[in-house]
């Protein structure tokens, strides 16, 4: 028998010209052991298992081949289990992005020095452990400058002080967090930053190994699958990815090089799915020049990028030549990180400012598809007549950058809305056009209503007038404001004439007297024998009630049956400073002169609904209107809607009286609690 070492190795091989032993495989067998010995899933303490023949030498007794066999047949079963459980554990590459992370290199923690021993021999002076470090040190000087105040002190409340002090400090909670607050001020210094994520998918992650655990029946997977699905590990890991997004996502850079003999500037931005930079370009001849940088895009927050600056290339294609619409598609199939070579601008950049936000009221309609004259009609902003606009930048005055209130969250980029003095002059010139060509279509400026309804909404036809620009509503600033508990807003209902407003305001007057109250109007007329004077009405003379009149102290007047009657602004005050809402019906010529005064009126148009619903509605009252006298009345609604639209704050169709009433009251309750949009001259 002939036994031979390989490779140095630490088992051997049996070779038998005889042929097996015991049931081994001969002279091949020695190869076949080679390659079992680098198996992984053999531990290395047990490295001598081989064939039956590897273990055999000379006489063995019956109960030691017993012991063998029922230790291999263990192993078996073992290496069966092994293989079972491979079928159920995570696999990597069943995933690229768990392949991925599992190549990045470990990181290292850091070591909480709280709860490390104490270094043995430091103790304070009263025998109490400190912990090692400069940590140590910092407390024991501390200790020791209260000791020496204390020895300063005269007084005993003083030292007691002090003595309460030194106690605390003693104490092992303190000491503990106070090493705690001196290892995280190391950590945060420069020099110790923390690292940065690895991914900020790992909602992602979690997902797919999840998908991988779901047929698994190990207990550890069953854990992992239903650890992972807890709502407290979701919201943690969905916070890691919004925070992981900001630490990953690349910085702009600029740098500045030679090219083809001029200094140009390079600059690299990210560009994050369907997100546009937020710039716009223009052709100088054969040149791609930045025309505007709109606020809230990548561009703009970069900084890299400013108007008047030349762009070369764009990842190194040459756009030099190419027009503004070959740009946009250029630029619409890029994504990532997009590289510009840029000839910087010859214009003087004056330093960046924070601007003031301005809060405006648009007076008209705008939509931006139908202007000729918009610089970039994707970036216009449409809005209508009463909606509330953030203007956040007015560098060009003739296209402001804008917001819509309410859809701040759905618009990431500022739009473009005219500027007012740019739509006053459009205003003026459509209407001067208009009114000297009576008989035009009317179609210049985007102008599509016909020539009765230009006679309604324009001035006078005839005229032959230049309208200046006072006369021109487009924008009126705005500013919130939340009307205190003890002075309450007066509420103004505005309607034509059986549109429901008197009925509205004499039952709020009838349920809720001690809230609800009406102005004590003046009358030149005498007083008859149940009214009392301050009660009923105000009863004055004529001459009184003239001379207040043209002073500007009633917010209404007029003359019936030769008597004259108004509602004074300080009858209105005196509701206001009783505590009570005051409650006013009045006509839309009194609304300037309201909305002048100090009183901050919030004024409701009572619109009326259909018009066989308002005649079924009348009927009920018993009043059965002419089908003409019934159109006229629409028309006025309407016409009272065109010319003094801007003033109402909000407006209830009174289609069904109760739920009007319902509609009125809540209106009136979020005066309360919800702040409102007010002229800004109100608040000066």
């Amino acid at each position: 028998m002939i036994t031979s070492h390989q490779n140095g190795g630490p088992g051997y091989v049996t070779e038998d010209p005889m042929g097996p032993v015991n049931g081994t495989e001969g002279p091949g067998s020695g190869a076949k052991l080679q390659q079992r010995e680098r198996a992984v899933d053999v531990p290395p303490g047990d490295r001598v298992v081989g064939t039956v023949s590897s273990m055999v030498q000379g006489s063995r007794s019956s109960a030691q081949m017993e012991r063998m066999q029922q230790y291999q047949e263990e192993l078996r079963r073992k290496r069966e289990e092994d293989a079972n459980k491979g079928k159920h554990e995570i696999d990597l590459n069943a995933s690229l992005r768990l392949k991925k992370l599992a190549q990045n290199p470990a990181k290292t923690g850091i070591d909480n020095p709280t709860f490390e021993a104490p270094e043995a021999g430091k103790e304070t002076k009263d025998g109490s452990p400190l912990p090692g470090g400069d940590t140590a040190a910092e407390l024991e000087d501390l200790l020791e400058a209260l000791r020496r105040v204390q020895s300063c002190l005269v007084d005993t409340q003083s030292q007691a002080d002090v003595a309460l002090v030194l106690g605390m400090l003693h104490k092992e909670d303190f000491q503990s967090a106070f090493t705690i607050h001196s290892a995280v001020t190391q950590q945060m210094q420069p020099r110790g930053s923390p690292p940065l994520p690895l991914t900020s998918q790992a909602q992602g992650l979690c997902l797919e190994v999840q998908y991988i655990l779901q047929s698994t029946q190990h207990k550890e997977g069953v854990e992992l699958s239903n650890l992972l699905t807890t709502p407290h590990l979701q919201a943690l890991i969905q916070a890691h990815d919004r925070v992981a997004e900001q630490e990953l996502e690349p910085d702009p850079e600029e740098s500045v090089i030679q090219y083809m003999g001029e200094t140009v500037k390079l600059v690299r931005l990210e560009k994050a799915g369907d997100m546009p930079l937020g710039a716009t370009v223009r052709n100088e001849m054969d040149s791609v020049v930045v025309s505007r940088v709109v606020k809230g895009g990548t561009a703009e927050r970069s900084g890299l990028l400013a108007e008047g600056d030349e762009i070369l290339q764009i990842n190194g294609v040459p756009v030099r030549g190419k027009n503004v619409n070959e740009v946009h598609d250029l630029l619409t199939e890029m994504h990532g990180t997009l590289t510009f070579l840029l000839i910087p601008s010859s214009q003087k950049k004056t330093p960046p400012h924070r601007e003031t936000v301005m809060h405006v009221r648009a007076y008209f309609n705008y939509d931006p598809s139908d202007d000729p004259y918009v610089p970039c009609r994707e970036l216009g902003l449409s809005f209508r007549k009463g909606d509330i606009l953030h203007i956040i930048s007015q560098d060009d005055p003739n296209w402001w950058q804008a917001y819509r209130e309410g859809d701040e969250d759905n618009q990431p980029l500022a739009g473009l809305v005219p500027g007012k003095s740019f739509q006053q002059q459009r205003e003026a010139m459509k209407k001067t056009i208009v009114d000297r060509n009576p008989d035009s279509p009317g179609k210049l400026w985007c102008s599509k209503k016909n020539k009765k309804l230009r006679k309604k909404t324009m001035y006078n036809p005839s005229s032959n007038v230049d309208y200046s620009a006072d006369d021109i509503l487009t924008y009126d600033e705005m500013a919130l404001y939340h009307q205190p508990a003890s002075r309450k807003r007066p509420i103004a209902l505005i309607g034509p004439p059986n549109s429901g407003q008197d009925e509205l305001r004499r039952r709020l007057l009838s349920i809720q007297p001690d809230r609800f109250a009406s102005a004590v109007p003046h009358t030149t007329r005498g007083p008859r024998i149940h009214e009392k004077n301050g009660r009923e009405y105000h009863f004055v003379n004529r001459l009184a009630f003239e001379t207040d009149d043209a002073a500007g102290k009633f917010i209404e007047s007029g003359e019936y049956d030769r008597n004259l009657y108004g509602t004074s602004s300080d009858s209105v005050r005196q509701v206001i400073n009783s505590g009570r809402i005051c409650l006013l019906c009045l006509h839309t010529k009194s609304l300037r002169v309201l909305r002048s005064s100090n009183l901050k009126p919030y004024v409701i148009f009572i619109a009326p609904p259909s018009q066989e619903r308002w005649r079924t509605l009348l009927a009920k009252d018993g009043k059965n209107p002419k089908p003409e006298e019934l159109k006229e009345l629409m028309e006025k609604a309407w016409e009272m809607e065109q010319a003094y639209g801007h003033l109402f704050d909000t407006a209830i169709v009174n289609s069904e009286p109760e739920t009007a009433f319902h509609e009125l009251l809540r209106l009136i309750d979020k005066l309360d609690t919800e702040p409102q949009w007010v002229p800004s001259s109100w608040l000066c």
